[in-house]
């Protein structure tokens, strides 16, 4: 990747400790059943070029594809969603984790590139929610029901962050956010 970032374009980055080896929180982000315990209901096939599809509180779906698969110490994939959310179409962003060892624990760094800035308020509640959920999950720990499940808790932390436009905000609010990315999609047609 370049040295060089286009102005329109940001990145967010999270780092945090997990009990666990790499190896057991690398499986977290290539099997489907452990996504499942942290971030949602996943479509995986973890090697380049695979499809990494996540429903992340089940109200949006994530669409991406494996970009690197370095077993234990990184992942790569696209992120980007298939509603019309946070500007963010499928694919067009990148998320690299890297698994550093130290001592029986694993540092966890995060950095989702490529974002518009408009997407970031968004992207890093998102983040900060599911990544304290896979702390949980990899250590061994229940994370529980996913608070974000009740869509108007999720959308009013969304609000709270930032993350939407009020136009935006009022749709999802009114209609979920399914059927507002596809009144939005309309909408670009004649507009």
């Amino acid at each position: 990747m370049s040295a060089e970032r286009n102005e329109t374009e940001a990145v967010i980055e999270h780092e945090l400790r997990v009990a666990a080896s790499p190896d057991s929180v690398f499986d977290y982000f290539i099997d489907p059943a452990k996504m499942g315990q942290w971030m949602g209901e996943a479509t995986l096939d973890p090697r380049p070029g695979g499809v990494c599809r996540v429903s992340p509180c089940g109200h949006a779906t994530m669409l991406g594809e494996y970009v690197e698969i370095d077993r234990p110490r990184k992942v790569a994939f696209t992120w980007g969603w298939e509603e019309v959310l946070f500007a963010t179409p499928p694919q067009s962003t990148l998320v690299e984790v890297s698994l550093t060892p130290d001592g029986a624990d694993t540092i966890v760094r995060l950095a989702h590139r490529r974002l518009k800035p408009g997407a970031v308020a968004g992207h890093r509640v998102g983040w900060d929610h599911y990544l304290a959920r896979l702390a949980l999950a990899a250590s061994g720990e229940d994370p529980g029901i996913d608070t974000w499940t009740d869509f108007d808790r999720n959308v009013e932390d969304l609000r709270a962050a930032g993350a939407f436009r009020a136009p935006e905000l009022l749709l999802i609010s009114l209609l979920g956010a399914r059927r507002a990315a596809r009144l939005q999609t309309v909408a670009r047609r004649f507009l």
